[in-house]
């Protein structure tokens, strides 16, 4: 599996790691606790990892897989994905990934966008492709994988050699794989990654956070871990349930990482406030832990706060960027300390990453000229170019266009955020723009809003909406919480309207609404359906400052 240094699968990175560090841990996965309670994990050295690999090409190729086939892999997280996607990539196939908490419609009309020619998947999913037979009507390889977290093609100790693996030679500009958008404001689309942009990612997120080979991962995103063996990273995979995040035992996961002396970890700010809170609530601290990346929406003040109490020996991190593009900025918890602007810092663009800030537009631009550039410390739509920035969405010719413009420096990628650049080069995230609420008197952003209303004991969680059509819409704030009457109801906007008084920017919110849950996307259980909210809104009673007297 060694390959030329021409060559660019991002597979070849197993190999490596094979070769020159064949004991070391690789991958390590839950079955349960030992009889003193400690975690029970199956271990697989990178060579036994790469022995899987191997022996998932040949079931691959057994079955008719071949160069260039999207494979849609519908599988359970730990080994038989990450042996798997790595199988398909050495052999030049295209693992296609779709979150499969984003509701059995969206996920039917991303597979029969994708047009895979093959499905490595659970009994239940083989099942799914012969009922739904629409949406996998270009299947016509069904591959069978267990649904244990567990289950291995090898025997403990498998040989591996460099020469028992196949690797095709893969460019650049390649296709790798598919992979999809949330869809946390608006249809899920597939991203089209070239081997090229994974090679990017490995190397801007070793040089951002000075991962060094040997450091142990516990990724809450399960994805994630397909960076580790490129990164040279032991994978603990977490006891977590990917399709309900936010059901996590913080216990459990804090166990993992003072058993495993864990070193990084990626997950949700909604994750990682849930773990935080307990790590205080218990008086735990976290001292093996280098950095925490948080990531999927902005990291609330009490978790920076937190962190640095459970943090003894590390720092949370915040990387910014999307599907499409990532990453694109970073602030620490020591950064965060001192920046004071509009909405969340989201920190510097890192290595080889161009931002702007353009005029907002809802119209394709087709180039860099059709782009209206604004200068430091006024608020518009984020776009930025850099080797980690993707090109295309899949089959979706209006999308791409919509989100992508041509230039000398390389594609830029729109966001679809809005935000700001200050004078010392730090991003400020504002909201989404397909959120942000327009008024007969200006604009409002989310971030802007509801960073005020945070600040209430009650408001841990809570969304701008907009009633009614721009540009005279009815802003509102939905609070996440329960009320049990009416008084209360009244009492608690009241209290929420007092803040809103207070500054100046939400000074003109007068209607307020409760929520008990709000709706948010199911990979990070951080983003808020706000659209939804909106739709919701129109069918209950809301709270207006005119009946809280």
């Amino acid at each position: 599996m060694i390959a030329s240094a021409a060559n660019a699968n991002i597979a070849r990175h197993l190999g490596l790691m094979a070769t020159s560090a064949p004991t070391i841990a690789a991958l390590k996965i839950p079955r349960g606790r030992t009889p003193t309670g400690d975690i029970d994990y199956l271990t697989l050295t990178f060579a036994e990892l790469a022995a899987e690999v191997a022996a998932w090409q040949k079931k691959l190729t057994d079955a008719g897989i071949q160069p260039g086939d999207r494979t849609l892999v519908m599988v359970r997280q730990g080994l038989p994905l990450i042996a798997a996607a790595f199988a398909l990539f050495s052999l030049g196939a295209v693992p296609v990934v779709i979150d499969p908490g984003m509701g059995l419609k969206n996920f039917l009309t991303c597979v029969e966008r994708s047009r895979p020619r093959a499905l490595v998947g659970l009994p239940l999913a083989r099942l799914l492709s012969h009922v739904c037979r629409r949406a996998f009507a270009t299947v016509n390889i069904r591959i069978p994988a267990s649904g244990s977290l567990t289950a291995r093609l090898t025997l403990p100790g498998a040989p591996f050699s460099a020469a028992s693996g196949l690797l095709v030679q893969s460019r650049a500009t390649d296709l790798a794989a598919i992979l999809f958008t949330s869809g946390s404001t608006g249809a899920p689309k597939g991203v089209v990654y070239e081997h090229g942009h994974f090679d990017a990612q490995v190397r801007l997120i070793r040089a951002t956070y000075d991962i060094r080979p040997g450091e142990i991962d516990l990724p809450l995103l399960p994805i994630f871990a397909l960076f580790n063996p490129a990164l040279g990273l032991t994978t603990i995979v977490p006891e977590i349930d990917p399709k309900r995040p936010a059901a996590l035992d913080p216990a459990a996961i804090v166990q993992a990482i003072r058993q495993e002396n864990i070193t990084t970890s990626f997950g949700s700010p909604t994750l990682w406030k849930k773990i935080g809170d307990h790590c205080i609530a218990q008086k735990i601290t976290l001292p093996t832990l280098r950095r925490v990346l948080c990531a999927g929406a902005p990291v609330p003040a009490s978790l920076w706060n937190s962190s640095r109490i459970f943090l003894t020996h590390g720092q949370l991190h915040s990387p910014y960027g999307a599907t499409e593009s990532l990453p694109l900025a970073s602030i620490s918890a020591d950064e965060i300390t001192t920046a004071r602007g509009l909405g969340a810092c989201v920190g510097r663009p890192v290595q080889k990453i161009t931002v702007k800030i353009i005029a907002p537009s809802d119209a394709p631009l087709a180039t860099l000229a059709d782009a209206h550039e604004l200068p430091a410390g006024e608020i518009g739509e984020i776009i930025a170019t850099g080797p980690v920035v993707t090109r295309d969405y899949d089959a979706l010719p209006v999308a791409t266009a919509l989100a992508k413009i041509s230039s000398d420096e390389g594609t830029y990628h729109r966001l679809g955020d809005c935000g700001t650049l200050d004078t010392e080069g730090r991003l400020w995230f504002c909201g989404r723009k397909a959120e942000r609420v327009i008024t007969a008197q200006g604009i409002l952003y989310t971030e802007l809003c509801e960073q005020v209303f945070r600040s209430h004991a009650r408001a841990n969680r809570c969304a701008l909406i907009g009633l009614g059509r721009a540009p005279d819409q009815i802003p509102a704030i939905v609070i996440e919480t329960n009320v049990r009457n009416s008084d209360e109801a009244h009492a608690l906007a009241r209290e929420l309207r007092a803040l809103a008084l207070a500054h100046p920017y939400t000074a003109a919110i007068q209607r307020f609404y409760f929520h008990p849950a709000f709706p948010v996307d199911v990979r990070h259980n951080a983003k808020i359906h706000r659209l939804t909210l909106t739709v919701w809104a129109a069918t209950v009673q809301g709270y207006d400052s005119d009946s809280l007297h």
